[in-house]
């Protein structure tokens, strides 16, 4: 419907003044219209024109269009439009028919990325939730999804582990292993050194026991983040190594070493001060590839199993930022098609109400711990309700703006009394148990009455907030979409009877409507959304 509009406008401009533009469309509150566009301030330099004055020489063609009913000028000449009821019933009734902007694109998605031998945090979470809705809102757009990650299963925090392994009882957790030759690595030069050998070993895989001791705890460790997608019921299509990485990574570097690389003190490195970042290792002075070596393996790993790839979008944690603009500046110096299709997302820091945790002593809160406390609070009000507390963790984490810090409430997260998972999926239920009640029938929807109207105008909104969310790679857009439409709904139906109701036909079409929008949207959300209360 909002390129319909646009045409209109478009069509408007050129007929009225002979200028061919773009138009802006928002959504104002519903009490000014259904749409507003600032077109007459794009057009007032170039046609050293006022504003209002270009408005209101638009309203006149804009009703002669025969779509509005009614055109408005407000302000300064902002333009208020007010759809006729049977635009508005036709966007309705189309609501859920989402079009396909991104058929036949292929796009890699890497997201999650935790490292075997440590434990997979509540960090990791929500970048596999987070990945996985913005995987979602691409195929939903018609894009073949490659849902991708990269693990660290080479480097000194193996070795940390493996140390641990071999200075720790046995039996326990790997997480701990790591925390204990953490500690060492700091505080004890003796283990430090030993610990820079084992890491020498596990590249050159010439020792018996730490090949064993490796190799072991890699499995373990991929087993339990199965274990844990599979419980978050999010896919995995490929995963990559730094193993596999590194000698590609060195590679690149040596080829590059003298132009785009440089060796200093024994190591070698790109000055990212020329391009107004920073210095940083590529290989340190043992020889060994760094992240950023392997992090340009992985580039042209990806880049020759997924040749026709459109784009590659990587999400991390908001520390590694920095680090991988200097990263995609090294890269663009050699291979420029390649960094100008990566696109590096990051998120903020999540931590609990309850504070914060180190990896460092070992004190981590882990993903499994998380997913069990809020099972746990879920299970205590909804002892039914077997999903609930994946609907409170995934939604909890995606209402929020990707980029910004989270502080995450177990209680508030379970909670039906608020902006929560549970609400929605209690919200959804609730309309199809309204349905349930229904006789059966498929009634057309031919007008609308104030209270209807209003409903009807939000649903019409959800192709809109999905292209929003697509284009800008933001979930939470959906997530508050999806408050606002439940709410919408809440204040409809207490003032308007359904059932029994002379306009019961009318009705109950808008209540289908809404259930399958919220459904759907729900679904961008890896929610499901139950047909029970």
């Amino acid at each position: 419907m909002i390129q319909e509009i646009k045409g209109v406008l478009k069509a408007a401009v050129k007929d009225s003044f002979d200028v061919v533009i773009e138009p802006e469309l928002s959504r104002p509150d519903e009490r000014f219209g259904d749409y507003a566009t600032n077109v007459a301030m794009q057009l007032a330099g170039q046609l050293s024109k006022n504003p209002r004055e270009i408005a209101e020489a638009l309203t006149g063609k804009l009703l002669d269009s025969g779509h509005f009913g009614k055109v408005e000028v407000a302000g300064g000449g902002f333009i208020n439009i007010t759809l006729k009821d049977e635009m508005l019933i036709d966007a309705l009734q189309n609501s859920t028919s989402l079009p396909k902007t991104l058929e036949g694109q292929e796009i890699l998605v890497e997201f999650g990325d935790p490292n075997p031998f440590k434990e997979m945090h509540i960090g990791h979470l929500y970048s596999y939730i987070v990945g996985d809705s913005i995987s979602k809102l691409l195929e939903v757009n018609g894009a073949a999804v490659r849902r991708l990650s990269y693990h660290g299963d080479v480097g000194l925090h193996v070795a940390k582990a493996i140390w641990g392994m071999q200075h720790q009882p046995a039996g326990q957790e790997l997480g701990l292993y790591y925390a204990a030759g953490a500690n060492a690595y700091e505080d004890n030069p003796e283990a430090k050194e030993q610990i820079e050998q084992i890491n020498e070993h596990i590249y050159k895989k010439d020792d018996e026991q730490i090949n064993k001791l490796y190799d072991d705890g890699k499995k373990a460790s991929f087993e339990y983040f199965d274990k844990i997608l599979t419980e978050l019921e999010v896919r995995n299509d490929r995963r990559y190594l730094e193993s596999e990485s590194a000698d590609t990574g060195v590679e690149f570097v040596r080829q590059h070493t003298g132009t785009v690389f440089k060796e200093s003190e024994g190591a070698v490195i790109y000055d990212g001060e020329r391009r107004g970042l920073h210095i940083r290792v590529f290989i340190t002075s043992r020889g060994l590839p760094t992240y950023e070596a392997k992090d340009l393996g992985l580039a042209e790993l990806k880049n020759k199993d997924y040749p026709n790839a459109a784009r590659s979008i990587i999400i991390t944690a908001h520390e590694q930022s920095e680090y991988f603009k200097v990263m995609l500046a090294a890269l663009a110096e050699f291979d420029e098609a390649l960094a100008n299709k990566t696109t590096h997302l990051s998120h903020g820091f999540l931590s609990l109400s309850t504070g914060k945790m180190s990896s460092r002593t070992g004190e981590v809160y882990s993903a499994e711990n998380l997913l069990r406390d809020v099972q746990g609070e879920a299970r205590k009000r909804y002892p039914d309700a077997s999903n609930t507390y994946l609907a409170a963790v995934k939604y909890g984490f995606l209402k929020h703006r990707l980029g910004s810090d989270i502080v995450y409430d177990v209680e508030e997260s379970v909670s039906l009394e608020g902006n929560s998972g549970p609400y929605l999926q209690y919200a959804h239920a609730r309309a199809r148990s309204i349905l349930d009640k229904a006789p059966a029938g498929d009634g057309k929807i031919t007008d609308l009455d104030i209270a209807e109207r209003i409903l009807a105008r939000k649903i019409s909104e959800y192709p809109e907030v999905v292209s929003k969310a697509t284009q800008e790679l933001m979930p939470h857009h959906i997530a508050t979409y999806l408050y606002e439409l439940a709410q919408s709904f809440n204040r409809f139906y207490e003032g308007s009877r359904v059932i029994g109701d002379a306009r019961e036909t009318i009705r109950l079409q808008l209540v289908k409507t809404y259930a399958d929008v919220l459904r759907n949207g729900l679904e961008l959300l890896n929610i499901t959304a139950p047909e029970h209360v």
